[in-house]
């Protein structure tokens, strides 16, 4: 068996970091933009219209036969999608059906986990689950922090895992596409069934990839299933099952803005910087989150822009009721969204032409053409920590434990401006340090940080700068607000940590930006 890890080095963000893991080679980090591909797509094997059914009827009795029939053995590598969150109930029946054939030392590779997936640690203690290489959130995040997982994890980004699977990084020998809807030839969408869930691009590279694909649904039309996210002729095999997600628990209906007088205070001063710094007008683009502060700024956003009847070519999304009102009353032209968060995001993207399903190929991917994410204006985006040098943390806590994903964010901070909005602590422990616990995102690509006491511009930022300097905005150095934190809360403790790394976080390029080591109990 390899090692977990081998051949450390410093990076050139100064991180040490493994060259070889789990028996593979990995590239440090070499710089924002440094590094660049070199020879072809990694490209799936041949098939033939030969061994499948003239009919189009691919079905399988079970998923346990498709994954028979797909040649499910040890070693393998076996991806899921993250659409259902906390819904999902597929990944789990997968590794349940490979534990039950006898099948060894897996690798998982989900777009991304959740708690609903802590029967995977049942798995990776009885040696069906070697590693996860995917967002560890929750309970998964807790036991691969405490080294308990026998591989090394690996954290990349939405366009990262998309980067990975089309240059070749990883291979995925068995994609499993849970979807709300699908015909027996493979078509599939998350946009129409009890369990819909506003779209499937997350898993296309799997789709596209893959050596196998079996779409699982519990909801059979016939053919052809309009629209097609995922396209039958990428499919292998279909299952019909009695439930592929558990529906209130897939999108939540109760998505609000914050009522938290720090977090509106937050929401509005990234508004009024952003209106200052001339970022708000007439065609305009923005992203943010579906988090309570990051819906507060589209609120005000929306205000300032019915005031002087202006509006925005796009909205990236995550969507949600918010924007798509704003949609719906003529202050957006298009959302463009990559994932759907409450049933008002579902109902829209099945019924208006303009509120788009993307994918991390189109919005994300760095071993692209170019891609969505550097042609939005403005984007918002949280953090679990922030340094002095603008660089941020968004996988771990300051106590080292993975508890979060990395998701589109970093794909996101290639944005025209990139704002994080977070407050100035949290549970009275400062979110601005001398140096991040897990280095995400490097503070060259991170323009703006606000907080209820203050906002800090990137002095590489000058323009910005010269812009709202006259502004009346409370604009504050770095170091003064980690001076006010710690005033308040007081220096805040240094994790705990072990030389032994759990983990490794990519950056957008599939170089390796920093290791993950493991927490002291």
């Amino acid at each position: 068996m390899a090692k977990k890890y081998d051949k450390l080095t410093r990076n050139a963000a100064g991180r040490i970091v493994p060259e070889e893991i789990n028996g593979e080679k990995h590239i440090p980090f070499k710089g924002v933009g440094k590094h660049k591909p070199t020879g072809h797509k990694y490209a799936p094997p041949n098939r033939s219209c030969i061994d499948y059914p003239d009919d189009g009827d691919k079905r399988q009795p079970s998923l346990k036969e498709a994954l028979v029939k797909s040649g499910l053995k040890d070693g393998m590598t076996i991806s899921t999608h993250h659409h259902f969150r906390n819904g999902d109930v597929i990944a789990n029946q997968v590794f349940d059906i490979a534990a039950e054939l006898g099948v060894k030392d897996l690798r998982w590779f989900p777009s991304a986990s959740f708690p609903c997936h802590e029967p995977m640690i049942d798995h990776m203690e009885n040696g069906v689950i070697n590693r996860i290489e995917g967002s560890m959130n929750g309970p998964l995040g807790r036991y691969a922090s405490e080294g308990n997982m026998k591989g090394t994890g690996v954290l990349r980004s939405h366009g990262g895992r998309y980067q990975a699977v089309q240059d070749g990084e990883v291979h995925i020998d068995i994609a499993v596409i849970a979807a709300p809807a699908a015909d027996a030839f493979g078509n599939a969408n998350g946009v129409n069934g009890e369990a819909a869930c506003g779209l499937l691009g997350f898993a296309l590279a799997d789709a596209q990839y893959a050596d196998r694909v079996i779409v699982v649904t519990d909801n059979l039309v016939d053919f052809p299933c309009i629209p097609w996210q995922i396209n039958g002729n990428l499919v292998d095999f279909t299952v019909e099952v009695d439930k592929v997600g558990i529906p209130e628990k897939i999108v939540s209906g109760t998505t609000r803005i914050t009522k938290s007088p720090d977090r509106l205070r937050i929401a509005d001063l990234t508004a009024r910087f952003c209106d200052a710094a001339g970022i708000i007008k007439d065609g305009f683009s923005f992203q943010s989150g579906a988090g309570g502060t990051s819906l507060a700024v589209g609120e005000f956003f929306a205000d300032m822009m019915r005031k002087r009847k202006i509006k925005a070519r796009f909205i990236r999304a995550g969507s949600n009721k918010y924007p798509v009102k704003m949609l719906e009353e003529g202050l957006a032209d298009y959302i463009l969204d990559g994932q759907t968060f409450d049933l008002e995001g579902v109902r829209s993207m099945r019924e208006n032409p303009n509120h788009v399903n993307t994918s991390p190929f189109t919005s994300y991917n760095y071993h692209g053409k170019g891609n969505f994410a550097s042609m939005v204006d403005v984007v918002m985006l949280g953090a679990t920590e922030v340094d002095v040098n603008f660089n941020a943390n968004v996988v771990t806590h300051s106590d080292g434990y993975m508890l979060h994903g990395i998701g589109g964010w970093q794909n996101c901070l290639f944005a025209r401006t990139t704002i994080l909005p977070v407050p100035l602590f949290r549970d009275r422990i400062p979110v601005i340090r001398d140096e991040v616990t897990t280095l995400c995102g490097p503070g060259e690509l991170i323009d703006v940080i606000v907080t209820e006491r203050g906002i800090a511009v990137n002095p590489n930022r000058k323009d910005l700068i010269e812009k709202v300097q006259a502004s009346g905005l409370p604009l504050k150095s770095i170091e003064e607000l980690k001076q006010e934190a710690e005033d308040i809360c007081g220096v805040p403790e240094q994790p705990k940590l072990e030389d032994e790394i759990v983990g490794v976080v990519k950056w957008v390029d599939g170089t390796i930006i920093d290791a993950i080591r493991k927490v002291k109990k």
